[in-house]
């Protein structure tokens, strides 16, 4: 077996900065199996499978296709910046005619446009309601300690935790502090929360680029500790912070050491597009 691998670096313009996805194009159909094996090679917080959906399909002229997101332990619902990179592939490197793609997902079906210097991806938007503080203490208390928390919120839908950290705190505080996240799926094993957003509010230019909000991820329910730069986590962030700030449009920085830009752009139908460059930084043959 053969199959063409990409890994590209999504939500920035820089090579190793933003987020590493691996992304395989597969022209027949694989062993189901086989995709956990070769996340697990791949060993990055997601790969991405592009697969044909009819047999007279092919990767240069078809403007549809199926993606499956793989984490190196279990298959995911919804990854934003692996369908950002499997998008740069096929429009990049594949030379893809199309303007736009639809992916037929888990989680329906996701779009990604053409931009002069970037990538659109239409996601869907998901809220977040208050969550009542004693039910996620020890969550909370594991991670993060008596860091001050201004406001908690719980998406059913991505089963996503949302923790505001109080407003005294600057992006610096987000940047370096200390997660404990090796024991929170001992913590938390009821299935209600696969992930956890930590979120501050944005601070206006100066000497560095004024954004709207800043965010942390973390998945070790996945087996992802932190992942550098998140879409679906903003699917979530989109519509708390729009509610908060009274915006539409907004700038979102993801403080991993990584690092990585976001452009979102809340639309009347109920999504959002979130918008981000890409770095394509090895490309290659997997065998087995």
């Amino acid at each position: 077996m053969k199959l063409p691998v990409f890994v590209v670096d999504a939500f920035t313009a820089k090579a190793f900065r933003g987020n590493p996805a691996a992304v395989c194009l597969l022209e027949n159909k694989l062993d189901e199996d086989m995709h956990q094996k070769i996340a697990r090679e791949m060993n990055l917080s997601e790969t991405a499978f592009i697969r044909k959906l009819h047999p007279t399909d092919n990767f240069t002229q078809s403007s549809c296709f199926g993606l499956r997101w793989f984490t190196p332990v279990s298959e995911v619902p919804l990854c934003g910046h692996a369908t950002l990179a499997s998008a740069a592939v096929l429009f990049e490197k594949i030379k893809n005619v199309n303007n736009t793609l639809t992916f037929v997902t888990l989680s329906g079906e996701l779009k990604a446009r053409r931009a002069e210097d970037s990538i659109i991806l239409d996601l869907p938007l998901y809220p977040a309601h208050p969550q009542d503080f004693h039910e996620v203490e020890d969550l909370i208390k594991t991670a993060i300690g008596d860091t001050l928390v201004q406001d908690i919120r719980h998406s059913p839908d991505t089963r996503k935790l949302l923790v505001r950290l109080s407003d005294i705190y600057k992006r610096s505080f987000l940047e370096n502090l200390k997660v404990n996240t090796q024991d929170l799926p001992q913590v938390e094993n009821t299935g209600k929360v696969k992930g956890l957003i930590l979120t501050l509010k944005g601070e206006p230019g100066g000497q560095t680029q004024a954004f709207d909000f800043y965010s942390r991820y973390f998945a070790p329910w996945v087996g992802v500790a932190e992942d550098p730069v998140t879409g679906s986590a903003h699917a979530v962030l989109s519509s708390y912070w729009s509610q908060q700030l009274g915006k539409k449009d907004m700038h979102a920085f993801q403080c991993s050491h990584r690092g990585g830009e976001l452009e979102i752009s809340l639309r009347p139908d109920g999504r959002v597009d979130i918008r981000g460059s890409t770095a394509v930084v090895l490309e290659g043959t997997l065998t087995a």
